[in-house]
């Protein structure tokens, strides 16, 4: 009988990523059973028990060194066999939502994806995931024997680390080179060093009435570096070639969970609210008064976002 709960952990530059922490601590705190983690490839697991993992099951092979969706849902099957779990939790980042699918159907086992929250109703986890762009809120409950669920980054607090430790248990996933769907030839790190969007806790973004790229660097970025957050961008700015379709939040582009989001010239266009609503604090600065995002904002100014982002990011650079 299949028990507990199985935490795949993504890790980067050898090093957990900080949803691996997120979600380990969440397991434990549902009291759904034992809490393990699942790493696929090399890295540094001792702070995995520190944070919650009772067991550390690892894949290591060459052919995980890039992900390859074959291998990974290869391995994450593997994974999930060793454990004998009855949960599954991911990260809902790029490569888990390419490879959770797949595994779901290759297992035929339930999947819940982009849940905001999680509880555990008489030993059994169930999911909550936003629907209609954020409008409404959807219970996700899996019937099958083995329960998966994406979560999306920033949906649960990380506390300081509790100490302990968790013994490594090998796993062979027998990944060969028939696993190998696309073969990495070179990695380019990105230019830009702040935090990902969708692991951002806080992100400043600008719309269409940034009026240029220039402009746009000139007034956006310096108020994220005060804050010490992330830059964003509508779909219009992108489109507009103000900023980088990383930088995209929306429907189209990254769905962000930050505990801050800030919307300078944003007016709240639905493809842009479904990808930042479930922020927990939205702050628009918009000349109009009657723009939609401050329907969904948490504190409004309305006012020249040209006056006011500089005069935000000289506050903030006084209370260094």
């Amino acid at each position: 009988m299949q028990n507990g709960i199985l935490v795949y952990c993504e890790f980067e530059n050898g090093s957990p990523r900080k949803t691996a922490y997120e979600l380990l601590q969440k397991a434990v705190a549902l009291g759904a059973g034992p809490v393990s983690a699942l790493v696929l490839g090399s890295g540094d697991t001792s702070s995995l028990g520190a944070n919650g993992a009772s067991t550390v099951y690892q894949v290591s092979s060459p052919h995980l060194a890039s992900y390859s969706t074959g291998a990974y849902v290869k391995a994450l099957a593997a994974g999930i066999v060793a454990s004998g779990c009855s949960t599954l939790l991911a990260a809902a980042s790029s490569p888990a939502r390419d490879a959770m699918p797949r595994l779901s159907a290759r297992i035929g086992a339930g999947l819940g994806v982009e849940v905001t929250d999680l509880r555990n109703e008489g030993g059994k986890v169930v999911g909550r995931r936003p629907v209609y762009g954020g409008k409404a809120l959807v219970d996700v409950r899996v019937q099958s024997a083995l329960a998966m669920f994406t979560v999306r980054p920033n949906s649960f607090p990380i506390a300081a680390p509790t100490g302990g430790s968790a013994p490594v248990v090998a796993v062979d996933a027998g990944l060969s080179d028939a696993d190998i769907d696309v073969r990495v030839v070179e990695t380019l790190a990105p230019a830009n060093k702040s935090v990902d969007l969708t692991e951002a806790d806080r992100i400043v973004s600008g719309g269409r009435s940034l009026k240029s790229k220039e402009q746009f660097d000139a007034v956006v970025r310096p108020l994220a570096a005060a804050l010490g957050a992330t830059a964003g961008a509508s779909r219009a700015a992108v489109d507009a070639g103000y900023a980088g379709h990383g930088e995209q939040v929306g429907q189209t582009g990254k769905v962000v969970n930050p505990s801050l989001y800030i919307a300078l010239g944003i007016s709240g266009a639905i493809q842009h609210l479904a990808g930042m609503r479930t922020s927990r604090v939205i702050v628009a600065v918009n000349k109009d008064a009657e723009a939609p995002i401050f329907q969904y904002a948490s504190y409004g100014i309305v006012g020249d976002l040209f006056e006011i982002a500089p005069l935000l990011q000289k506050e903030l650079e006084n209370l260094k």
